[in-house]
């Protein structure tokens, strides 16, 4: 990786590499900070970024961008006396940058743009408002019975070879947001083409920014990705009012990373060889969400893929702590039993339409009947009239909502749970308020 003309413009000091480990090489040098930037450049001439990630006396560790793959004890090391940071102007809508901050997309020069340093604390409890507004994404599971709240912070809980990505990347473009900022970490080419295509298919691209690590690229820049992307999203929502929306894929990947890190520092390890700081690490990320007062909001939706299928692996387990809910992912549908959302009481029937708290909990409430009555069915008990009609009521729940390829409004998907329970059920059974009843259940079904 070749540095740009934006990153060599202030060497202050320089000194050679003592000792190599993995991607973490040591120097002695004094008046350096923890997490300030250096440039190493190697006897060939190629220079890579490296950070500050360890200080004990006048002995320096940090950690390349590029590796240390191919590095010799003779490169130099020259201390840049700044923080990470990455460019920031409103040329950046629509172009893709790797985790080092350049630009890997050939589009025009950025490296004369205003910088922005990626690493901040987390927002004033007094500067953040109560969450109070939805955003749509036209997926039924989510909009009618775990609505995203505007400023909320929540992953996608799942296993490997579940269509995630596929699932994010839908949200991505159908979600009512002015910006999208988008996180890829340790992607394969595949993914990333997709989630780019995506983008740019369906007309959001010019209001996207992306940041992606892919997993051909060095491991050390996976770490950048979120502290990035989550950088931009909040200048845009308090210097642009923008309500953004960050997606970021996979933060179990982000995760591992900080896993070789910690190894490489030969730091001791926690729980399965996770370093002890991995909730703190986390939740510096996920309390970036914020609805800013008198500005715009970051809202987070992030991937957190489960090793085994096993929720009580430390991420999956740390990120459930942290954020306000998850959405659970499984057999190309999203689960509504494992799928939560603790803000949604402060829209539901508030902001959306009256009916909506009744529907979301009667489907809810009769689709667990129907799984009752698919075991009984199982093992041949005998049904009464009712679980015949649980049972055509769980097929058609399944197929109308909780399939993820399934797009709707939140209208129109409330107009298809009466038609659905009108289908399955007379009136009187489903009870409800009477009132509701009266007003949305429909008079004659098909």
């Amino acid at each position: 990786m070749t540095a740009g003309p934006a990153i060599v413009r202030s060497l202050l000091r320089s000194t050679r590499i003592l000792e190599i480990v993995g991607d973490i090489i040591r120097v002695r040098a004094r008046g350096v900070a923890l997490g300030e930037m250096a440039l190493v450049e190697n006897v060939d001439g190629e220079k890579s970024l490296a950070k500050v990630v360890d200080l004990e006396g006048d002995l320096v560790g940090l950690q390349v961008y590029a590796g240390g793959r191919g590095l010799s004890t003779d490169a130099s090391v020259a201390f840049l006396g700044h923080p990470p940071d990455v460019v920031y102007s409103e040329r950046i809508l629509g172009r893709i940058f790797r985790g080092s901050g350049e630009p890997i997309d050939n589009g025009p020069d950025l490296s004369t743009e205003p910088r922005i340093p990626v690493e901040g604390p987390t927002v004033n409890p007094v500067m953040r408002i109560l969450p109070s507004r939805m955003i749509e994404t036209r997926v039924p599971m989510i909009d009618v019975f775990n609505c995203l709240v505007e400023s909320q912070k929540i992953p996608i809980f799942s296993v490997a070879g579940e269509p995630y990505n596929e699932l994010l990347a839908r949200i991505g473009f159908q979600a009512e947001a002015d910006v999208v900022v988008f996180g890829g970490m340790g992607l394969v080419f595949d993914d990333f083409h997709f989630f780019r295509t995506a983008f740019e298919n369906h007309g959001v691209f010019h209001r996207t920014v992306m940041f992606v690590n892919q997993a051909s690229d060095p491991l050390v820049e996976r770490l950048m990705i979120p502290d990035m992307a989550l950088a931009v999203a909040e200048r845009m929502a308090v210097e642009e009012n923008k309500r953004v929306l960050v997606l970021l894929t996979d933060m179990t990947a982000f995760c591992d990373a900080m896993k070789e890190l910690g190894i490489a520092q030969e730091r001791i390890p926690a729980i399965r060889g996770y370093m002890g700081d991995l909730y703190t690490q986390l939740a510096r990320r996920y309390e970036k969400a914020c609805d800013f007062k008198g500005a715009g909001s970051v809202t987070i939706l992030s991937v957190t893929t489960m090793p085994g299928g096993d929720v009580t692996h430390p991420v999956p387990d740390n990120t459930g702590y942290i954020t306000e809910g998850q959405f659970y992912l499984h057999d190309r549908m999203i689960d509504p039993f494992g799928s939560l959302s603790r803000l949604k009481q402060h829209v539901v029937g508030k902001t959306t339409r009256e009916d909506h708290g009744q529907i979301m909990n009667t489907m809810i409430r009769l689709y667990a009947g129907a799984v009752e009555a698919e075991k009984k069915q199982a093992m041949a008990f005998e049904l009464s009239p009712f679980d015949e009609k649980l049972l055509k009521f769980g097929r058609l729940f399944r197929e109308r909502f909780m399939d993820i390829r399934v797009s709707l409004s939140l209208i129109e998907a409330l107009d298809l749970g009466w038609k659905t329970l009108a289908e399955c059920f007379a009136p009187d059974e489903l009870l409800m308020k009477r009132e509701l009843i009266e007003k949305y259940y429909p008079a004659a079904t098909d």
